[in-house]
C-alpha cells in the first residue's frame, strides 16, 4: 500500500503569551514569559500562587453567551482556536466531502472548572442539591471534539486522545495516520487545557509537581537549569489542520509543512517519574524518524518536551544524545515552555505550531531562565539559551510525554512538491 503524503494547511493559537499565531510567535522569539500571579481563584491556601493564564481574553468576543455558558473553559479555547485554523486554511466547508473529514482532538484533563465549580456547590449542603444537566456534558474530555464536529459538519472519525500531557500530540499522529492510509482528507486536530483552577493547583502541587518560585513568576520554568523545581501550569488550545497533499494542491492551499512521521512509545516504568536514562523517549524518536524514513543526522531541530522538572528534562537530554550521536551536539534544541509554561494536553499542539513557524522562518525560539545550565547536561548540547537563534531548518522533530509513560514524537519537513 502506497501511503499518502500529509501537509498542514492551517494554524490556530490561544496561548499564555498571544490569543492568535502571530501574537504567540512575536512573543516566542522576543522571549516573553506567560507567568504571573494567578487570578483566577484566591491562591492564599496554596503552595504555588503563579500560572500561565490567558491574558485579555474574552469568550463573550468569540461567542454568545448562551453557547459560551454550556462549555467549559477548555472546550471554549477549543472552538477559538479552531476557528482560527479553520479560516487560515481556507477551506471550503460547502466543497469538501464533509465525510471524510474528521475531528480528533487531545485533553489530557478535560473540564476540570466545571467538575470543581459542580463539587463545591454540590458541598455547600443546600437543602435541596442538585447537579446541573450541563454537568456531564461540559466535564468529559471527548466533548470539545463533538462541539467542533457539529460546529463543521466534519462526519468522519470524531474522537479524543487521552494521554496525559501527550494527548494533542497523540492526536495529531492519529490524525496523520488516518490520512496517509487513506481513510480521510482533512483532520482539524489539536488540544486543549484549562486546568489552572483550585483542583488542578492543589492537585500538582500535593505531588510536588510544580514550581513555588512565587517571588519570581516569570522565572519559575526554566528548563535545563540547574535550579529548576518543577513545571509551571499553563491554560489554553492549539489547532492545525492536517491535510493530503493532493487534496490541498487540488484547492490551492497554502501548504505551511509536510508531517512524515510519528510514533508512540510507553516507559513501562513508574506512573508519573520518566524512565531515569530516557528509555521510552529515545525509542519514540528512534522509530518517528525510521517511519519518517530519516537518518538521525537529518535533522535539525527539536522541540523538547522540557517541563522544568529535575528528572524529566535530564532523561530527555540523555534520550536525544542516545539517539543522535554525535549529531546531537548539531541539533538546535529549545523549550518553549519556558515561556508558556505547561499547558499539560494542549501542549503538544502548540509546540509542534511553534517548530513549524521556526522551520518556516527560520528562527529557533529560546530557552528562557536558563542562567545556570544542569552540570549533569551534556555542554555541547545547543539548548538555544536566552535568545533567539537564526538557523535554516529543513525539518524538525517535537516530544511529549506524559504521565502514565507516554511518548509522543513526530516529524515535519519543508514541503517541497
Amino acid at each position: 500500500m502506497e501511503l499518502r503524503r500529509v501537509v498542514v494547511t492551517g494554524l490556530g493559537a490561544l496561548t499564555p503569551i498571544g490569543n492568535n499565531v502571530q501574537e504567540y510567535w512575536d512573543n516566542l522569539i522576543n522571549g516573553v514569559s506567560g507567568a504571573a500571579p494567578i487570578v483566577g481563584f484566591n491562591t492564599e491556601k496554596f503552595k504555588t500562587t503563579f500560572a500561565c493564564e490567558l491574558k485579555n481574553f474574552n469568550i463573550d468576543n468569540f461567542m454568545p453567551k448562551k453557547d459560551s455558558k454550556r462549555l467549559d473553559p477548555y472546550a471554549q479555547y477549543a472552538m477559538v482556536a479552531a476557528d482560527e485554523a479553520i479560516k487560515d486554511s481556507a477551506l471550503d466547508l460547502e466543497k469538501i466531502n464533509l465525510e471524510r473529514a474528521g475531528i480528533i482532538w487531545g485533553s489530557g484533563i478535560g473540564g476540570l472548572f466545571s467538575f470543581t465549580e459542580e463539587v463545591k456547590d454540590f458541598a455547600k449542603g443546600d437543602f435541596n442539591p442538585r447537579f446541573s444537566p450541563f454537568f456531564i456534558p461540559k466535564m468529559i474530555a471527548d466533548i470539545a471534539a463533538g462541539h467542533l464536529s457539529i460546529k463543521y459538519g466534519f462526519k468522519g472519525p470524531n474522537y479524543a486522545t487521552v494521554s496525559a500531557c501527550a494527548s494533542s500530540t497523540n492526536a495529531i499522529a492519529d490524525a496523520f495516520n488516518y490520512i496517509r492510509f487513506g481513510k480521510v482528507d482533512v483532520v482539524l486536530t489539536g488540544g486543549s487545557e484549562a486546568a489552572v483552577t483550585e483542583a488542578g493547583v492543589g492537585g500538582f502541587n500535593a505531588m510536588k509537581a510544580i514550581s513555588t518560585r512565587n517571588d519570581n513568576p516569570k522565572g519559575g520554568s526554566r528548563p535545563f537549569d540547574v535550579g529548576r523545581d518543577g513545571f509551571v501550569m499553563g491554560d489554553g488550545a492549539g489547532a492545525l489542520i492536517l491535510e493530503e497533499y493532493e487534496h490541498a494542491k487540488a484547492r490551492g492551499a497554502k501548504i505551511y509543512a509536510e508531517m512524515v512521521g510519528a510514533a508512540l512509545t510507553a516507559d513501562a516504568h513508574h506512573l508519573t517519574a520518566p524512565h531515569p536514562e530516557g528509555d521510552g523517549a529515545a525509542r519514540a524518536m528512534a522509530l518517528a524518524l525510521a517511519d519518517a524514513n530519516m537518518k538521525p543526522e537529518e535533522l535539525d531541530h527539536v522541540n523538547t518536551h522540557g517541563t522544568s522538572t529535575p528528572l524529566g528534562d535530564l532523561a530527555e537530554t540523555q534520550a536525544i544524545e542516545r539517539v543522535f550521536g554525535e549529531h546531537a551536539y548539531k541539533l538546535s534544541i529549545n523549550s518553549t515552555k519556558s515561556m508558556t509554561g505547561h499547558l499539560l494536553g494542549a501542549a503538544g499542539a502548540i509546540e509542534t505550531i511553534a517548530g513549524i513557524c521556526a522551520m518556516e522562518r527560520g528562527i529557533v525560539p529560546p530557552t528562557i531562565n536558563l542562567d545556570n545550565r544542569d552540570p549533569q547536561i551534556n555542554p555541547n548540547l545547543d539548548l538555544t539559551p536566552n535568545v533567539a537563534k537564526k538557523r535554516e531548518i529543513n525539518s524538525f522533530l517535537n516530544n511529549n510525554f506524559g504521565f502514565g509513560g507516554h511518548n509522543v514524537s513526530l516529524v515535519f519537513k519543508k514541503f517541497k512538491a
